[in-house]
């Protein structure tokens, strides 16, 4: 026997959506549920997925887990994520100001979308807009944050999306910081990012290694 590579270690934690739907295709479950009842079946809460052979290429590419994402069934989302992260994410709704999980969180750490885990921001450049949402002057990773024009309601907005899990983000305005007076975040970009909540999950810094993103774990160390 040999050890498993450091990615697989824990792998039911770090990549719970994408094990839990294996899990359950595999037939693992069904049999979990004849042999022990319904009540040993726990399964984890999902955050990716891909079928066996796209997570052997990703191994052997050696790719981030996100960049192969496969995005769940209309029905699997659902199941999966709350009324409202539905709502935002898959019909481009808008969450509530100031009743919303981040608007004022000032912990260190990276906000990554919630259906597929890709890296998308960092409270390096959170800031306080008064707005009500969570505010950012620029991505974490631009790659992952895809622009388009919006013309709902009537008026031109450019809509941010995530890149792999096409998720529904929120809005970008020209009317943010421009001066590094006027902000905490590192860089004053004149960028406004207005995000819901309900399309991101907070990865605290001391939890980066733990989730998967220790790449970022530099960026807090003095922190």
């Amino acid at each position: 026997f040999w050890e498993a590579e450091e990615y697989h270690q824990d792998y039911y934690k770090k990549n719970s959506f994408r094990y839990g739907l294996y899990r359950k295709s595999s037939g693992r479950t069904a049999y979990i549920r004849q042999t022990w009842g319904r009540k040993s079946d726990v399964l984890p809460d999902y955050r990716a997925y891909q079928s066996d052979k796209q997570e052997e290429q990703a191994e052997n590419r050696e790719d981030k887990p996100w960049q192969n994402f496969e995005k769940p069934d209309k029905a699997t989302l659902k199941q999966e994520l709350t009324d409202i992260q539905y709502r935002v994410t898959q019909n481009d709704a808008t969450e509530e100001p100031f009743n919303n999980a981040y608007w004022d969180n000032d912990k260190p750490g990276i906000y990554v979308d919630v259906v597929s885990g890709e890296p998308l921001f960092s409270s390096k450049n959170k800031f306080k807009s008064g707005t009500g949402w969570p505010s950012f002057t620029k991505p974490l990773e631009p790659d992952n944050v895809v622009t388009k024009s919006d013309f709902s309601f009537f008026i031109k907005r450019t809509e941010v999306r995530s890149k792999y899990a096409d998720s529904h983000l929120g809005h970008v305005f020209e009317d943010g910081p421009k001066k590094p007076e006027q902000t905490k975040a590192e860089e004053a970009t004149g960028l406004r990012y207005c995000l819901n909540s309900a399309a991101l999950e907070f990865i605290s810094a001391d939890q980066l290694e733990e989730r998967g993103y220790g790449e970022y774990t530099e960026l807090f160390e003095k922190e």
